[in-house]
């Protein structure tokens, strides 16, 4: 009996390998869901892709493909779990670009003038704000840097969380962040918008906005004339929400598993998110609704990725019990 109950507790508590790979499905099949998602919006005015400039994206695809299977053939789950996350950030940012072109080419009325009017009621004035800024080139420098280190944090994350083994906390961000973007790529399309826009010749120290430099891409893909996908340089044309605010949202949340990195990761993304209006060419709409849809997405995440014990060892174990030992625990 003692035996038969040694075996039970040591089978129940052998977790099938496959388990891992399972809470890795929802991210993968959101990322399924933007690839329909991207076929169905550019019907029936397909893009075309530069596939010579496209190479470094396929390699780059290919060489994570191969990490994954060598972390787990080798039994590295660190390694797996790594190229993992970066193989589905990397399909996600590829597949949420093209899709955000695809809703920009077939998007109505913009809505510059009630994200601006918002920006209004809430109290922002950005003429005032930016002739401010522009008075303290090192702050301008500062934020601008962190603004666009999104990429690099992004890294940081994924190599933090994936070497330490914290492998519940990657798979929430990984899909929170997936999730989040999907929505946001889906709500822009309702709500287009070129940005907040304001000339950089009219300051002496600040930088163009992403906006600033989208102007030409964005009425490209209006009018119709934008059609070859370069895939070397894809940029995000988000206005509403923010992008940029969720996801570093999203990233404070994910440092905080991480001691050392939890106090700097966290200034490095609210940095982020204060210059994000600035150098992302933002309505202060945009990131506030940004800020809302981290959250929740994190939760849902969570939910979507949790570990779900599964009842095949407690099955197998009791099957290998005699019907007098299985009487005998009445």
């Amino acid at each position: 009996m003692a035996l038969h109950a040694y075996n039970l507790r040591s089978t129940a508590m052998t977790a099938p390998t496959s388990l891992a790979d399972r809470r890795d499905i929802p991210s993968w099949g959101l990322i399924a869901a933007m690839l329909l998602s991207f076929i169905a919006a550019e019907y029936p005015h397909a893009f075309s892709i530069d596939w010579v400039r496209a190479v470094p994206a396929v390699l780059a695809l290919v060489a994570l493909s191969v990490a994954i299977i060598i972390g787990r053939r080798t039994a590295r789950p660190r390694l797996a779990a790594g190229a993992i996350a970066f193989l589905q950030m990397t399909l996600f940012t590829l597949l949420g670009v093209v899709l955000a072109y695809a809703l920009a080419a077939k998007s109505g009325v913009l809505w510059d003038d009630r994200l601006a009017a918002a920006d209004r009621m809430i109290g922002f004035n950005w003429p005032v704000i930016l002739a401010l800024l522009d008075k303290f080139p090192t702050a301008i420098w500062v934020l601008g840097l962190a603004y666009h280190s999104l990429t690099v944090q992004m890294i940081v994350v994924i190599v933090a969380l994936s070497s330490r083994s914290k492998f519940d906390v990657l798979r929430t961000t990984v899909c929170a962040a997936i999730l989040s973007g999907f929505v946001t790529i889906l709500i822009s399309g309702l709500t287009p918008a070129m940005g907040n826009l304001f000339d950089p010749s009219h300051y002496q120290h600040l930088w163009p906005s992403v906006a600033w430099l989208e102007q030409g891409l964005i009425t490209g893909l209006r009018d119709g004339s934008r059609k070859v996908l370069d895939l070397t340089m894809l940029m995000g044309i988000v206005s509403f929400p923010s992008f940029h605010a969720t996801l570093a949202a999203i990233f404070i949340w994910s440092f905080r598993a991480i001691p050392r990195l939890t106090v700097p990761g966290a200034a490095w993304a609210v940095l982020t998110i204060l210059a994000t209006p600035v150098f992302g060419g933002h309505y202060g709409a945009d990131v506030i609704m940004g800020l809302i849809l981290a959250p929740p997405a994190i939760i849902f995440a969570q939910r979507l990725t949790r570990r779900r014990p599964s009842p095949r060892p407690l099955t197998s174990a009791l099957s290998a019990l005699g019907p007098l030992d299985r009487q005998g625990r009445h």
